[in-house]
């Protein structure tokens, strides 16, 4: 028994604007339409060798404990399903440098562009191995380059 009808039909478009602008936003993402990534995320191609341990751009890492692996439709993915394939990914590591947060891309979303998927090259160019070195082994401690780790 409705005691306020009143209240009822001023409540009413109120409650279906609400549930529209809930549901929205979910179909855009179920789409893949719009799926916003950390300016920190980084592009690599992602192997799952035997998890937690993972091959990003052929380098080793590892997951962290918790880690979130998202497929093109923003639905989690265990790590065990891609044992053996490479897929491309946007990433982001943690504080002690595990990768944490991973997003499969679509084919719309792989053609922005992003740091990370830079070439590793295992070799030189003939012009640069004529060079000669730059350093005579007499460089003061404090002059060399130092290593940065993110």
């Amino acid at each position: 028994m409705i005691r306020c009808p009143a209240l009822l039909k001023s409540l009413l478009p109120t409650l279906c604007l609400t549930a529209t602008a809930c549901l929205i936003p979910a179909s855009i993402w179920a789409q893949g339409l719009i799926r916003q990534f950390p300016p920190t995320a980084l592009r690599g191609m992602l192997e799952v060798t035997t998890p937690p341990q993972i091959l990003i751009n052929g380098q080793v890492a590892r997951l962290s404990p918790g880690a979130r692996i998202k497929s093109a439709g923003n639905l989690l993915v265990m790590s065990g399903t891609l044992v053996g394939q490479a897929v491309l990914v946007n990433y982001v590591r943690d504080n002690q440098g595990l990768v944490h947060e991973v997003w499969i891309l679509s084919a719309e979303e792989a053609q922005e562009k992003r740091a990370g998927m830079e070439l590793l090259r295992n070799f030189t160019f003939a012009s640069e191995a004529n060079k000669p070195p730059t350093d005579d082994g007499k460089t003061p401690f404090n002059q060399l380059p130092s290593f940065n780790p993110r």
